[in-house]
């Protein structure tokens, strides 16, 4: 068994360019100047037969459209078995509503996650007949897909925007945001696409990975407030900043992992333009940026 694991998106929510955004980097996007990228989300093999999706963005048709190993492979058949889910955010649950054109998989998430998708009855088109709802426990493996193993792990964080009340704790430690330990034989990646800081659980899970994809969503906490974008700092927003003294970069520095890959990014992140100083800093410590279409194996 060889692990691959393709990145369908390495945005955060609203991609980039984003719809409604004329920053920099949107501004660049738009004219072919730096890559665009889709949203968040992940595809894994161990056999490259049988894949899953580690999030369903809601750009995930154009995304299934572009990666050659999901392709269908007969007139309903296709290689993808199953969909994980690591929280319950728009941008990694609003896709299932494209993949529910009466196709079998099977829709892996904690029970909190499934108890947001079934509080909304859009996701009802997702038809029970075909479409297999199973909760995973936190800290329990599972088979993902076939010769690859999946462990679930609660990552501190907070529930989505649309769920927020009137009091927002940004560092719950639950079922709600969870990261995702995959292992193919000897060999361990971990996916964590929404962290808001790394915890000594988290240190001790992560040192001596093979591979790790990880949050990257925003350079400094108060980005989208010095871009006049926005009224939240990255913490607010339940996610670590990759530069500053408790960044990630910061952070990761004493840990042994072999591959780092931030994904996740805002569209006001300077690291997903190729010439800027925050991108080479970023990769002088060890991280690649990762960009649509990005394939790793191990």
């Amino acid at each position: 068994m060889t692990f691959r694991a393709h990145i369908l998106g390495a945005a955060a929510g609203g991609g980039l360019p984003q719809w409604n955004c004329g920053c920099l980097n949107c501004s660049l996007a738009r004219s072919g100047k730096i890559a665009s990228q889709t949203q968040s989300s992940l595809a894994v093999s161990a056999d490259g037969d049988s894949w899953a999706v580690l999030n369903a963005s809601p750009d995930i048709r154009i995304q299934l459209s572009r990666a050659r190993s999901l392709y269908p492979t007969g007139l309903r058949q296709l290689p993808l078995a199953s969909v994980l889910l690591t929280n319950g955010d728009i941008d990694h649950v609003a896709g299932l509503l494209t993949l529910r054109e009466m196709q079998p998989f099977t829709l892996f998430a904690t029970q909190a996650i499934h108890d947001v998708l079934a509080q909304n009855p859009v996701f009802d088109a997702l038809n029970a007949s075909v479409v297999t709802r199973t909760v995973i426990a936190l800290d329990t493996p599972f088979e993902l897909v076939p010769g690859l193993t999946a462990t679930l792990f609660a990552v501190p964080g907070k529930v989505p925007l649309y769920l927020e009340g009137e009091e927002v704790q940004t560092n719950l430690i639950g079922d709600q945001t969870v990261g995702v330990a995959l292992q193919t034989g000897t060999q361990n990646t971990f996916y964590i696409p929404g962290c808001a800081t790394l915890n000594d659980d988290l240190r001790s899970r992560l040192d001596g990975a093979d591979l790790l994809f990880f949050d990257g969503t925003l350079w400094a906490d108060d980005e989208m407030l010095r871009a006049g974008l926005g009224q939240k700092t990255g913490k607010r927003m339940g996610h670590m900043s990759i530069s500053g003294p408790d960044g990630t970069i910061a952070a990761f520095a004493e840990l042994n992992i072999a591959r780092k890959v931030f994904v996740h990014m805002n569209n006001t992140n300077p690291v997903l333009r190729p010439d800027s100083a925050e991108r080479a800093e970023a990769e002088t410590a060890g991280w690649i940026i990762g960009q649509d279409g990005m394939e790793i194996t191990l």
